[in-house]
């Protein structure tokens, strides 16, 4: 991970950060409502028609004029405040799908629940302070698995955006982050069936390309970097025991730190592994790519410095800078390569596994209502130092160097 850069970067005023704090409190009510209410009843990925409403609809209640449906997705939406003066323009992303069974166990309540809160309270701001700029709320759906940010990138909505702010529930407080890049597909092997016992030799075992894959596989993890990973699921293996299988399917994701090593070397491996495969059996292989790929974040040490200092005036203590990658993929990482951003991380609990039935139970009570209220409030602190003080918006794009769009 980058290191902060030596700069002695302005936060928001105590002033403002006392108005903040204010205003929080009146919203605390609120805030835990939305959190509760989403937690309650988890949407998976497409299908958050009640979470995106109750979001929609606060918003509107605050002032913002509100988009929806965004970029052809029924449960995106973009909310926007426009102060009509001059100054920078400043996203706070949401999102809020569940996981399939276990709900909300990667806190998509919690970082809902934040980002609106930083919204209403930034939005404060800007009105009392008669600052100027533009503020947005990007509802996000999707982010697991869907990849619901890269139609709304796609569609342009992110054009102009001087900054993205978005946080993510987990067992510590971190700055920010780094990721790996993530590519999905699907392998179908079509073969021949046959009587197994009978007439075996009559048959094209789509199975045995899918099981060869997975050993091209295993042999190709030797031939890559320690940051890659590579994993891979049978989803159809055959009908019968005693007939030769004429379909066979795997799922696989490739992932890597580097988007263009994953999309230009690694990606392309993988799929050889599978044709070759096809090749040596007989069968043929149809390769369908899953899903956008998701790229890793781009870091941007200034919004960092600004995040670090934030979580410090919040009595948060962040960990170290880290060199070592976190090998989860989010979508959030094709906004940082487009446009300035930062992902840090909140404590729930020490030591928390996200994506568990623990994380699910813990963001849904105490621990995640203090995610959620200490996490609004040092967005906002964040998006308001931006706000404030529009040179730090320059420091910010001086470190930012447009990266891959997929």
């Amino acid at each position: 991970m980058s290191q902060s850069p030596a700069h002695d970067l302005p936060g928001v005023s105590p002033q403002d950060e006392r108005l903040l704090r204010d205003r929080l409190d009146e919203l605390t009510e609120l805030l835990l409502t939305v959190s509760h209410d989403i937690h309650r009843h988890p949407e998976t990925r497409f299908d958050e028609v009640r979470a995106s409403t109750l979001l929609t609809t606060t918003l509107t209640d605050h002032g913002f004029h509100v988009e929806k449906p965004l970029a052809g997705l029924t449960t995106a939406f973009l909310g926007r405040f426009d102060t009509g003066r001059p100054g920078p323009r400043v996203a706070v992303f949401c999102e809020y799908d569940a996981l399939p069974d276990i709900g909300h166990g990667c806190g998509h309540n919690v970082i809902a629940a934040a980002g609106l809160g930083a919204a209403l309270l930034t939005r404060e701001l800007l009105d009392t302070a008669g600052l100027g700029g533009t503020l947005l709320v990007v509802g996000s759906p999707a982010e697991e698995g869907g990849g619901g940010k890269v139609p709304i990138i796609d569609a342009g909505v992110l054009e102009g955006v001087d900054a993205a702010l978005m946080l993510h529930p987990s067992g510590e407080n971190l700055s920010a982050m780094r990721t790996l890049s993530r590519a999905s597909m699907q392998v179908t092997f079509t073969g021949r069936a046959a009587h197994a016992a009978v007439s075996p030799h009559e048959g094209v075992n789509a199975l045995d390309a899918a099981v060869l894959t997975l050993n091209a596989i295993a042999l190709l993890r030797q031939q890559v970097t320690p940051d890659v990973r590579i994993h891979a699921i049978v989803t159809d293996g055959g009908q019968a025991h005693n007939i030769i299988p004429e379909r066979a399917v795997l799922d696989v994701s490739v992932r890597s730190e580097d988007p263009r090593v994953l999309l230009e070397s690694l990606r392309p491996r993988v799929e050889n592994c599978a044709r070759g495969a096809a090749l040596a059996t007989g069968a043929e292989a149809e390769i369908t790519h899953l899903d956008p790929p998701y790229l890793s974040i781009a870091p941007n040490p200034v919004l960092e410095q600004l995040v670090d200092d934030a979580y410090r005036r919040i009595g948060r203590v962040t960990e170290p800078h880290r060199e070592e990658v976190y090998p989860g993929s989010t979508d959030m990482g094709n906004v940082s390569q487009v446009v300035p951003s930062i992902h840090p991380t909140i404590e729930i609990v020490p030591g928390l596994t996200m994506h568990s039935r623990r994380a699910t139970e813990l963001v849904g009570g105490e621990h995640g209502d203090r995610a959620v209220l200490d996490g609004a409030l040092m967005l906002a602190m964040t998006a308001g130092a931006l706000l404030r003080t529009p040179a730090l918006v320059d420091l910010v794009k001086a470190e930012f160097t447009e990266g891959v769009r997929v």
